[in-house]
């Protein structure tokens, strides 16, 4: 049950006294390798096996993280969407669940791994350019007001530490595969 793609699960653990921006950082990419490890190295079979009766699958969890990177991204940055988020039936919430199905093992890891790129890129470009308070380009609250970078940063870290869970679940049903973070 396995697929000759790999995925980043290196973990660069900064400084115990490490500033916000880098424990930020450091938070997130952890999740993302975590997420990485107990998604990776799986065939079609693996990645779209249930653990009733529960529909969820990692290929599904794999295209869902793809479209929050995405569409965390995009809005920060108010660039028009790329893939997944970027066809008609996106529009649908449940497309990318139902579709995944429907994806090779490298369309979803490659889906994920690009989106984390597009990701990792506009942030540190925006770290680079004003830090975490700087204001996202669309409007996200009834008043009016927007969300900083800060507060994307944690949303995004948030969703993922909610998936991670799922994965690790999902894949020890696939294999066996257990444990806290990917060997290093």
């Amino acid at each position: 049950m396995t697929d000759d793609i790999v995925l980043n699960t290196v973990i660069h653990e900064p400084s115990m006294t490490a500033g916000e921006v880098e424990m930020l950082m450091f938070a997130l990419d952890r999740s993302r390798a975590t997420f990485a490890w107990k998604c990776g190295g799986l065939d079609a079979a693996g990645l779209n096996r249930p653990q009733p009766p529960s529909t969820l699958t990692l290929a599904g969890l794999l295209k869902h993280m793809a479209a929050v990177e995405e569409r965390y991204t995009i809005d920060f940055t108010g660039e028009a969407p790329g893939p997944p988020l970027d066809t008609p039936e996106a529009a649908d919430p449940e497309w990318v669940w139902r579709s995944a199905a429907d994806d090779s093992p490298a369309e979803l890891y490659g889906l994920w791994q690009g989106a984390v790129e597009r990701s990792r890129a506009a942030m540190a470009k925006a770290l680079a350019d004003g830090g975490l308070d700087q204001p996202a380009k669309y409007t996200a609250a009834a008043d009016g007001t927007s969300p900083n970078l800060r507060r994307i940063v944690v949303d995004l870290h948030d969703e993922y530490a909610r998936h991670v869970g799922h994965a690790d679940l999902l894949r020890e049903a696939v294999d066996g595969l257990t444990g806290e973070d990917p060997p290093q």
